[in-house]
């Protein structure tokens, strides 16, 4: 598959309090958050996209102490997640990295913001970048 089959999605940070990080962003930088905050439960998030330049900046709040966010802000402390990658079947694509034996995080694809289908790879697989991919 070439680069043209492949698109940014999204970068995703995470943070500890969506609202703080949401008004930092637009005092520093006078960037504003577009659409509703939306919370996917499954995933214990809430999030809200900010758009730079055409790419779209998720940031991720967790909703839980066991979330994985909460987790990797724990860890880590805030700061890019992921990076999504669009992708036209989603089904298709996670077929041909299992055949190949490439570490998936999600086997198959689910719900996530949006409700867009989303599956994610292991960090292992792509050089210790966790990376998601989103089809629309």
């Amino acid at each position: 598959m070439t680069n043209e089959n492949y698109s940014i999605a999204h970068i995703a940070v995470a943070v500890p309090e969506l609202q703080s990080a949401l008004q930092n962003i637009e005092k520093v930088l006078g960037l504003k958050a577009g659409g509703p905050i939306e919370e996917v439960a499954d995933q214990k998030v809430k999030l809200q996209f900010v758009d730079i330049g055409g790419v779209r900046f998720e940031f991720l709040e967790p909703t839980s102490t066991d979330s994985p966010i909460s987790k990797f802000i724990d860890k880590r402390g805030g700061g890019i997640h992921h990076v999504a990658i669009r992708v036209k079947d989603i089904d298709a694509k996670l077929a041909e990295l299992k055949a190949k034996g490439v570490a998936l995080i999600d086997e198959k694809a689910r719900i996530g913001a949006e409700g867009c289908k989303i599956a994610f790879l292991h960090p292992k697989a792509c050089g210790g970048i966790l990376v998601e991919l989103v089809q629309e």
